[in-house]
């Protein structure tokens, strides 16, 4: 077990050299000595600074009024959003109903109108409750 942490940690500090050639003259363009440790510092730290970017975008930028669901905004303009919703659905249902009644208009001026059954029935008399 001891020894097994050691070969990690050896292998931590083993130098690899990384080198960028130009594939049609095979020219080096940049050489880089790395080991794994400044490699994994290396890209956490990158990492760490494109979340610390993105994170002040959101926070410092306008951009943060146009994520869904985030609720920004002053008070007045989400009782404003909300007040524009119901309205927008309640015209929205209205339209449906007047969609609905000019569609049977038109059908009973042209007579497509569909006869319905109005021959009375015969229900049996209720019983008094009051007894």
């Amino acid at each position: 077990m001891d020894n097994t942490i050691n070969n990690r940690l050896k292998r931590l500090k083993n130098n690899y050299l990384l080198t960028v050639t130009n594939d049609d003259t095979f020219e080096e363009v940049v050489k880089f000595k790395l080991n794994r440790s400044s490699l994994f510092i290396g890209l956490s730290s990158i990492f760490v600074m494109m979340i610390f970017v993105t994170v002040s975008l959101i926070i410092f930028t306008p951009l943060k009024y146009y994520l869904p669901g985030v609720g920004y905004g002053n008070i007045r303009q989400v009782k404003e959003f909300k007040k524009l919703k119901m309205r927008t659905d309640s015209i929205e249902n209205a339209l449906k109903l007047q969609i609905k009644f000019n569609e049977d208009i038109q059908k009973a001026l042209k007579g497509s109108v569909i006869k319905r059954d109005t021959n009375s029935l015969k229900l049996p008399k209720l019983e008094n409750i009051d007894e």
